[in-house]
């Protein structure tokens, strides 16, 4: 409690030395990204950027700017940034890991989500980007296996179940159509299932 505290106090008085501009910066920014300006979203971030180039939520923001704006390899540098910025947080990890999978380099993200899971491994996404991975490469054995432990955690969790039906569809397994009607108790416009079923 007392070290949560200490980073509250921190961010407030980063907050409080330059509130009016660093937040008229960023409603700039986040106005811009909701008209689709990801280009202008980020050139507004630019000389908060020069001022404080170590900032987490700032790499942060930047990553997930150039991500919208499908510029990866940018992306990649400021999540990579705010990963050194920040090395025990998640965020960054699970969007490299993201665009590995955009990019469908199934191994790296692979990698990338189960050293996430060394960290957390009950991490939501951690797993749902591992289970992609593993689909990505053909490993159903495997991805399987995590998308049972989730299940087992969130039973009703549609994200989950879609993953169990691709899975089983890939594998010919034969409770696929108890899968199908789980998913369409639960879900009974799933576009997924209504795809793949046919």
């Amino acid at each position: 409690m007392k070290q949560i505290l200490l980073i509250l106090l921190f961010i407030s008085s980063l907050i409080s030395k330059d509130t009016d501009n660093t937040k008229d910066i960023y409603l700039k920014s986040y106005n811009y990204e909701y008209m689709g300006k990801f280009d202008e979203a980020i050139k507004v971030l630019a000389p908060l950027h020069k001022k404080y180039p170590n900032g987490y939520t700032l790499n942060l923001r930047l990553g997930y700017l150039f991500l919208l704006d499908k510029k990866y390899a940018n992306a990649n540098k400021y999540y990579k940034k705010a990963s050194l910025i920040a090395p025990s947080s998640i965020e960054p990890r699970l969007a490299l890991t993201s665009i590995k999978l955009i990019l469908e380099e199934y191994e790296d993200a692979q990698t990338l989500a189960y050293n996430i899971l060394k960290i957390d491994y009950y991490s939501y996404y951690g797993n749902l980007y591992a289970i992609n991975a593993l689909i990505g490469q053909e490993k159903y054995d495997t991805a399987l296996l995590i998308i049972n432990k989730m299940l087992s955690l969130y039973p009703t969790a549609i994200i989950f179940l879609e993953k169990l039906a691709i899975v089983y569809k890939k594998t010919d397994h034969k409770y696929l159509d108890e899968v199908y009607k789980s998913i369409k108790i639960l879900d009974p416009n799933n576009v997924l299932v209504s795809t793949i079923s046919k």
